[in-house]
């Protein structure tokens, strides 16, 4: 190949062959020579940053609701230490994405010079493979292997750490690159069940009084809604998820129930207690699910494509399946076809004291007046907004109390609702909306975000200025880290610390930074501002004045349920 190219360049014409078409980061002397590649490269979009975790949180959020690649560059040291909070959360929410820092040159790595870090070292922990490349024979090689990682079983974020001559120096002999590189159609490939294993579990299935399916955070990457709930109506079996599991199968479904965490709900829970078999589809059982593993399981069958992953807590009882869930639920429907109907009407009185259970459940939450005038209740914020937010929106709750909340969010269509779980890590809400628009800028966005979450993100409204879409994002206001705030009231006799701030009019702030603001202090100005806000196709921030009274820990739809 004659054409001269510097390896950045090469590096670009790499994650155009992979098909990524979005970077997000700040950029840095070390990264200029990727940056500057990207202006010609028309296929590739970069979107800066005020800050490089919001980088990292929107190259996740892209990868949970696109289930393909998108990079989060930074430059050396701070820029590449601001990444990681974010890229902990891809990891441990099994979300892929390209993480690219840009290092001092190759000769000076790991002497004193200007920023220096030890980038792989920092980010092993938190991906599934991290890789220092200090030459250009290696960028094709290294960028090949880490896409195949990041693709294929548990997916996940890597990382690739270019020393900064390697990409700035032009490449002898620069390696041809495809224009659609052939990993592409073969990295989505996903194990099928042994059938023996279907076999025994058919069994065990048509056997079981009261089996529940528990869908985890692989429902999500399998996009397996579809299947899951053939399954379920093929032989009448409840449905729940994990926290982390939500958005996996369309709660309007007569057969889903909820999504289970340690904090209830009164109804899931339930259905968890009554069971005498568990399909944990995609679910790690990991200690949000599982009270810290203090939840008493019957037997359990695991599927998941991750071998690793399986029998890691109550191995006892669990018996393995090594495949897709989607591909297991449908060889299962065949399985036990010969016996369905008969399992079908066996639990059919269970189903129906379920459904019964859960429009009691439905109404606890029902009543709209708060505890304190002035404000409104966390719980008619979500069910208010269910009302006028399209129904084909993505929901995006930020850690603590939002995304508690957001169990009274009713989700018709699968795949349009994320939140980070396993690393709670705040601020992920506003940059998830911002990635949720570029992957497709007519699809409404609504954020629920803390004003603690806010607080931690708050650059990112000018970077929704610059990028527009329809995005909602709605402040829970209540002055304070809220979630933890309840907790101290709970279990430290109401003494608080460090957890309150003065009161900020955040919809103020929106529009000094470039996005429409209103604030709200009753149910109607909240419902008008939203279903403006979606109307104008355009950002707009609209500030709730919370109800600090609600305590999501001690809100009675979300306490565990209790036999008898």
């Amino acid at each position: 190949m004659s054409e001269k190219m510097t390896g950045g360049q090469l590096v670009v014409k790499m994650l155009e062959s992979l098909g990524v078409r979005h970077v997000f980061g700040v950029v840095g002397g070390q990264t200029l020579a990727i940056t500057d590649a990207i202006i010609d490269t028309p296929g590739i979009e970069m979107v800066h940053t005020r800050h490089e975790n919001a980088a990292a949180v929107m190259a996740d959020a892209y990868g949970r609701l696109t289930g393909t690649p998108a990079v989060a560059i930074a430059t050396t040291g701070p820029g590449a230490t601001n990444l990681l909070t974010g890229v902990g959360g891809a990891f441990r929410d099994s979300s892929l994405a390209i993480i690219i820092t840009c290092n001092n040159h190759g000769e000076n790595i790991h002497k004193d010079d200007a920023q220096n870090a030890d980038h792989v070292k920092i980010f092993e922990p938190f991906t599934k493979y991290s890789r220092l490349v200090a030459h250009a024979s290696s960028i094709k090689q290294a960028m090949e292997e880490s896409y195949v990682v990041a693709m294929t079983g548990n997916p996940g974020p890597v990382h690739l750490d270019f020393a900064r001559d390697t990409i700035e120096n032009v490449v002898d002999a620069p390696p041809a690159v495809p224009a659609r590189h052939p990993s592409r159609d073969w990295v989505g490939t996903r194990p099928v069940p042994a059938p023996a294993a279907i076999t025994e579990v058919a069994e065990r299935v048509l056997a079981a009084e009261r089996p529940v399916i528990w869908v985890g955070n692989g429902g999500n990457r399998a996009k397996g809604a579809e299947d899951v709930l053939a399954l379920a109506d093929a032989l009448s079996i409840p449905v729940i998820t994990t926290f982390n599991g939500m958005g996996a199968v369309p709660t309007d479904h007569p057969l889903v129930f909820g999504a289970l965490s340690r904090m209830g709900t009164a109804l899931t829970s339930r259905v968890l207690a009554e069971s005498d078999l568990v399909l944990a589809l995609g679910n790690s059982l990991n200690a949000v699910s599982t009270k810290r593993w203090k939840t008493p399981l019957p037997p359990v069958v695991q599927v998941d494509v991750d071998p690793s992953m399986i029998g890691r807590y109550y191995s006892e009882t669990t018996t393995g399946v090594v495949g897709d869930l989607g591909a297991f639920c449908t060889s299962l429907v065949e399985a036990t076809a010969a016996g369905a109907s008969a399992a079908r009407e066996s639990r059919a009185g269970w189903v129906s004291e379920l459904q019964e259970a859960e429009k009691d459940w439905w109404r606890l939450s029902e009543s709209r007046e708060p505890q304190t005038p002035g404000t409104v209740s966390p719980a008619v914020v979500v069910r208010a907004l269910r009302e006028v937010t399209p129904s084909e929106a993505v929901l995006i709750p930020d850690a603590g109390n939002p995304g508690v909340w957001s169990f009274l969010w009713e989700m018709p269509t699968p795949y349009r609702y994320i939140k980070p779980v396993g690393f709670g890590n705040m601020g992920f809400a506003l940059p998830a909306a911002i990635a949720s628009v570029a992957d497709d800028p007519e699809r409404p966005v609504l954020a629920l975000i803390g004003d603690g979450s806010l607080g931690m993100s708050l650059g990112e409204i000018e970077t929704l200025a610059r990028t527009g879409g329809p995005v909602c994002v709605v402040v829970l206001n209540d002055s304070s880290y809220g979630n933890i705030r309840q907790e101290q009231e709970l279990h430290f006799d109401g003494r608080t610390i460090g957890v309150d701030f003065h009161q900020v009019d955040f919809a103020a702030v929106a529009e000094g930074m470039g996005v429409p603001g209103r604030r709200a202090t009753t149910v109607d100005e909240l419902v008008d501002a939203v279903k403006s806000a979606f109307a104008s196709g355009r950002p707009a921030v609209v500030d709730v004045v919370l109800d600090r009274a609600a305590n999501a820990w001690t809100y009675d739809a979300f306490l565990p349920h209790r036999a008898g």
